[in-house]
């Protein structure tokens, strides 16, 4: 079921062909063996994981998970497949985000090379995957974060089609060890946009400066500089615009993994706090029979199965993706921006309840609460997706048009389309289908009913009361409405997930339960913004609602809930 959430313990993921599975499973062997003392250890004591990419290169993981089909050689399990993807990347975070990490950075790294039209790059590149190699993305620096605009790693003409690289990057994962490094620069002899570049390097080249890791955490987030290093027309990777473009377009294939690893971290501390509240007695009593902790789990757990629903449906957007239809540019950002915010928000619900155990070194949990707060600033801060949002909201709620229904897209294809996305633009030209059709197919579920009105009075303010010119260069106005028109988004994915996978009619209620009270806070923040007029004070608080209670709803649900309690723990 949707609703539930990952154990190991009986994990099968039967919509998974064979072998994806049993790589899949042999991951959660591999981390069950090495057992919940080796793992912590070796995150305090930070330790370099060896032994996890030693098990990678022998399973060939990240060669069968990571390399295309037309790069595959005729091997029948590779491809890029991005619902196994996200699959592995729950199960990778579920067990800790230095693992997650090493497996984001290698699909960054791998993203400019398999968008390359350079034959010889790919090759290499599928080689060393399938030499059980990691990669690095080159895009940030010290001086400039990842304004691409502002580059200072600079590529100088040799006069016989090489080139000298000198500069550095800053923040770059997996750069101590990764086999290929997809570096983005600009070219010393060409002005403007013509001049960018994107280019391959080896890490333990002796023109390849390692600088230090920037982060005090088992992973190695790398500064490096190159110094004279040599490029040839085999290293070059993409130039000019296409090599802007595939800078944002493997943001775009990257970033989607964030929200699963999210999740999974979600879900491993959910099991954690459940247990731990559930068996602990306070003034004599079981502190889940306290009401506000039960409220904080039913909330935690409502926010997971939303966190779930919507980023599994995604996946079925984004593979079905085709120049006529981009609609993953949308719920691409969110599930990056909003998803990994919701898990912030069930970490903190579970540590209000939890308390003090939380920080205690032998749990999960204290991993968990440090960890999940860095998903929401990877691949663009959340504020940088929320502008990026805002680029759609017209056409989506006001312009809408018909599509051919999306299945639910669990077949064992490539995903080619993710390499060929082309230009980086025209994203308030994309067109969405009718986003009220799933809320009124939900009708009948009193909390959708009522989040269904909240959603279609946006549409009131942006035709009654839309935000004025000075507004419009307001952008901590615009982020709050953006915030709004989230929700918006959010509810139609995960209704329509919902219905693909027959979700609890009760926890799909507590969930939108969850999402009007999330309305009425935005709204609650946009009516106190310092430039909202009278008439957006007064939508503001027309949209304040409170939730349809039903405590026979929640009582059930709670069941739910107080069942996780001692259904999973790590091995020792």
């Amino acid at each position: 079921m949707a609703d539930s959430l990952f154990d190991p313990n009986s994990y099968d993921p039967k919509h998974l062909d064979e072998e994806s599975r049993r790589l899949l499973r042999a991951t959660i062997d591999w981390f069950e063996d090495r057992g919940k003392r080796q793992l912590t250890k070796d995150d305090q004591e930070r330790v370099w994981y060896t032994e996890f990419l030693d098990f990678v290169k022998r399973e060939k993981l990240f060669a069968t998970f990571q390399t295309p089909a037309a790069d595959a050689n005729g091997h029948p399990d590779k491809r890029w497949d991005a619902a196994r993807n996200a699959a592995l990347s729950e199960v990778l975070g579920f067990y800790g985000l230095q693992y997650w990490y090493a497996w984001q950075v290698t699909i960054l790294g791998l993203g400019p090379i398999w968008m390359s039209d350079n034959a010889t790059a790919r090759r290499r590149a599928a080689d060393l995957l399938d030499d059980g190699a990691v990669f690095a993305f080159g895009l940030s620096e010290k001086e400039h974060g990842a304004d691409v605009y502002s580059t200072d790693m600079v590529l100088t003409p040799n006069g016989d089609g090489t080139f000298k690289a000198n500069g550095g990057k800053y923040y770059i994962g997996n750069g101590n060890v990764a086999g290929m490094v997809s570096v983005f620069g600009r070219r010393a002899d060409v002005d403007g946009p013509d001049g960018y570049v994107f280019f391959a390097v080896d890490s333990q080249d002796e023109h390849f400066h390692l600088v230090r890791n920037v982060v005090d955490s088992q992973m190695f987030v790398s500064e490096f500089r190159l110094e004279d290093y040599p490029i040839g027309q085999d290293d070059l990777l993409h130039s000019g615009a296409d090599a802007f473009s595939a800078a944002l377009n493997t943001v775009n294939v990257g970033k989607f993994n964030l929200c699963t690893a999210s999740i999974g971290i979600s879900e491993h501390a959910f099991y954690e706090a459940i247990t731990h509240a559930h068996n602990r007695i306070l003034y004599g009593n079981p502190v889940t029979d306290f009401p506000h902790v039960r409220q904080s789990f039913v909330d935690a757990y409502a926010r997971l199965v939303a966190m779930k629903l919507f980023s599994d449906r995604s996946v079925d957007y984004f593979r079905s993706a085709s120049p006529e239809d981009r609609r993953y540019l949308l719920f691409n950002p969110i599930t990056k921006m909003k998803v990994t915010s919701e898990g912030e928000q069930v970490i903190d619900l579970l540590w209000d309840v939890i308390a003090a155990k939380g920080f205690e070194k032998d749990t999960y949990f204290a991993r968990a609460a440090r960890d999940i707060r860095a998903l929401p600033k990877l691949e663009g801060t959340v504020h940088v997706n929320l502008a990026l949002v805002l680029k759609f909201m017209p056409n989506y709620l006001f312009n809408p048009t018909e599509y051919a229904p999306v299945p639910t897209r669990h077949d064992a294809a490539d995903d080619e389309f993710f390499f060929r996305q082309g230009p980086a633009r025209g994203l308030g030209q994309i067109r969405f289908s009718d986003w009220e059709v799933p809320y009124r197919a939900f009708s009948d579920v009193p909390n959708v009913a009522r989040f269904h009105e909240q959603a279609a009075a946006l549409k009131t303010l942006l035709t009654t009361a839309a935000p004025d010119a000075d507004q419009q260069k307001d952008l901590d106005f615009l982020l709050n409405v953006g915030h709004l028109f989230t929700l918006v988004v959010y509810g139609q994915l995960v209704l329509e997930q919902a219905e693909l996978s027959g979700v609890d009619r009760d926890v799909l209620d507590q969930v939108f339960d969850v999402l009007v009270r999330d309305f009425s806070g935005y709204a609650v923040a946009l009516h106190g913004k310092a430039s909202s007029t009278d008439a957006q004070q007064a939508w503001a608080l027309g949209q304040v609602r409170k939730p349809v209670v039903d405590e026979t709803r929640f009582g059930r649900v709670w069941e739910q809930v107080k069942a996780l309690s001692g259904a999973y723990e790590t091995r020792p």
